[in-house]
């Protein structure tokens, strides 16, 4: 979701909204923006009973500032200081429970000898009954001091059981190494998971011993663990279902009965009938006991969702003027997951009173997952539609239908068929064009999040053979995509993103192809500080004539400033040429900064960039915004 703004001379004035209404689909959760409540329902402040207001200090006996600082966000008394307790037993509960946390912070920064004492008005927290009272002419004075010891290594290291043939270097267990408890319950963890890898649903921990020796600052560490047999997935149960098939979630789910253990497949899953967007919740789980036949049953536990959603959208601009959209779908329409979505958009709004100007569309998609073999989706949809760019002015009829075959986890392959109809004036004058293709679709995608990702890659590849049977012209145009991300930093809070992207498109003339399959670039997805379609080859009169060939490179260094805002410096760079492949004779760059606010469905971005290389009377600069990274 995005939009942009961009103006050929500096913009004087900009107002941008968009608001979205969803009935029958309950909110994921409650939204506030810069402080500002936007949807879902706002949590209920709770009346304190027998409030009593308290003022607490953290004193750190040493002089790390991060160590005090890790303290402070772990203690509930210092980051509620201002809410107020209910009673004074409430202060002296918090305060005990408060102990156990700071102990718990030490034990995560591997201080095992550390001392942690909490006073109420000067007196210990252990020599204060629970029926006593304190004064409240003033706040009680609620003093927290941490000894924090010495910084403990990891000294011996045993595996035991089945765990003796795992090396414990593997899982960061190593004499002298870290020795903080997160280091050490991820080991354990591991250890489990691995061992559950080898196809062993039940294996499990029997034994997780530390042993701090005061002496040496040194901590021993014992991991014993029981692998149990290797046994393959038996009955899949499903409950919580309405109107849903149960034998589709069973057979949608791929977890076939005979199929060797793997906790990894339960967790895809779960991941893959989530995506279905018909469930509100998703549980697969393995049972805990082998059956008769030596196999482990499978539970898979839904909870449906709202089926039938509708919504309505309006945006503004001062470049575009005012647009409406509105839709409908049903994600549940014959009981196995599918899904139909009518929608209707009109943009241009304020800009002109004509009419006929105004760019339209309107739409129908039908979507059926796990069509014949649960790994294939099945789409079919009919757009009515009109464009009016800079470059050109279409209307467009056309009618898709597609196969998406999943390879595996990361690898989908997309083969379809596209009937089109388009009416366009453009640099080549008044055209019609009839237009059959079958475009085809690699993607794999490795990244480790989809909305915002920091490791991993994601590759994709096209190719559409199509027929424009009104002036006999056969083409192929041909693209391709790569970027990759990688973190940096203690937390990754820097994370190196790049994008580089090419396409051509192999016909007689570019007249006899639609202008909507030429390349263009520009805008908010391309080229940055460019208008949307301005990077072209052009006439002698100045008009867009859309290229052959393009390459575009993008580069981003996401750093996160807080746990919720980001800065994005960043820099584009692309080429669009009318020979078949780019020759770069005209390279242009654009160069900005961006925000980035971090929301439970992805980061809400916002771009401001300027041409490094403007055309002459181009735009100046462009702000773009929408929700997940840019790519």
């Amino acid at each position: 979701m995005s939009f942009a703004l961009s103006r050929h001379r500096p913009l004087v004035a900009a107002a941008a909204a968009l608001f979205a209404f969803s009935a029958m689909s309950p909110p994921a959760s409650a939204f506030e923006l810069f402080g500002i409540h936007l949807w879902g329902t706002k949590e209920k402040s709770v009346d304190v009973v027998d409030p009593v207001k308290y003022d607490a200090e953290l004193n750190l006996t040493s002089s790390d500032a991060d160590l005090k600082e890790k303290l402070e966000e772990s203690s509930l008394l210092v980051q509620d200081k201002d809410t107020p307790v209910s009673g004074d037993l409430g202060l002296i509960v918090k305060a005990r429970d408060d102990r156990d946390r700071l102990v718990a912070a030490l034990y995560e920064n591997a201080r095992y000898g550390g001392v942690v004492t909490i006073t109420i008005n000067g007196r210990d927290i252990d020599q204060i009954g629970p029926t006593e009272t304190f004064n409240r002419a003033s706040p009680p004075k609620v003093d927290i001091s941490v000894d924090p010891g010495p910084v403990f290594k990891i000294g011996n290291v045993t595996f035991e059981g089945d765990a003796q043939r795992l090396d414990p270097v593997n899982y960061e267990l190593v004499p002298g190494g870290d020795a903080s408890s997160l280091v050490i319950l991820k080991a354990a963890e591991k250890v489990v998971d691995d061992l559950k890898a080898e196809g062993r649903p039940l294996a499990r921990l029997t034994k997780r011993a530390v042993v701090a020796d005061h002496d040496t600052d040194l901590v021993d560490v014992t991991i014993g663990s029981e692998s149990g047999p290797i046994a393959p997935l038996g009955p899949v149960s499903v409950n919580g279902q309405k109107s849903v098939d149960p034998d589709f979630i069973r057979r949608y789910s791929r977890l076939n009965e005979g199929k060797p253990y793997s906790p990894e497949e339960l967790r895809a899953a779960s991941d893959r009938l989530r995506k279905l967007a018909v469930f509100s919740s998703v549980t697969v789980k393995e049972g805990d006991k082998l059956n008769g036949a030596g196999e482990i049953p499978v539970k898979i536990d839904v909870s449906e969702g709202k089926h039938r959603y509708f919504g309505f959208g309006a945006d503004y601009s001062t470049i575009d003027g005012f647009g409406l959209k509105g839709y409908w779908g049903h994600r549940n329409l014959f009981g196995q997951a599918e899904a139909l979505k009518i929608e209707g958009a009109v943009s241009g709004i304020g800009e002109t009173t004509d009419y006929k100007k105004l760019d339209y569309s309107a739409g129908i998609t039908f979507t059926k997952p796990g069509a014949f073999v649960p790994q294939a989706t099945f789409t079919a949809g009919l757009v009515a539609k009109t464009e009016h760019t800079d470059s050109y002015d279409t209307a467009k009829v056309s009618g898709t239908t597609a196969i998406a075959y999943e390879l595996s986890d990361k690898d989908t392959l997309t083969g379809g068929l596209e009937l089109s109809y388009e009416d366009t004036d453009d640099a080549y004058g008044n055209n019609q064009y009839l237009t059959f293709a079958t475009p085809f679709d690699y993607v794999r995608d490795a990244r480790d999040n989809a909305l915002n990702p920091t490791e991993g890659y994601r590759l994709t590849a096209s190719a559409e053979p199509g027929y424009e049977f009104l002036s006999a012209a056969p083409y192929l145009s041909l693209e391709g995509s790569i970027s990759g991300y990688k973190a940096f930093g203690a937390d990754d809070n820097v994370v190196f993103a790049a994008k580089l992207s090419a396409g051509s498109l192999l016909t007689s003339s570019l007249q006899n192809i639609p202008a909507t399959k030429r390349f263009y670039a520009g805008g908010g997805g391309s080229v940055r500080g460019y208008a949307y379609q301005e990077i072209s080859p052009y006439n002698a009169d100045g008009d867009a004539l859309g290229g052959r060939s393009y390459a575009i490179g993008s580069f981003e260094a996401r750093i996160r400033v807080t746990d919720t805002i980001g800065v994005v410096p960043f820099l584009d760079v692309g080429t669009v040429s009318s020979e078949l492949y780019p020759d770069f004779s005209d390279i242009r760059a654009g160069a900005g900064i961006g925000l980035r606010y971090a929301t439970p469905f992805g980061p809400i971005r916002l771009d401001f960039a300027m041409p490094l290389n403007p055309y002459p009377d181009g735009t100046k600069y462009g702000i773009y915004a929408g929700i997940g990274q840019t790519f």
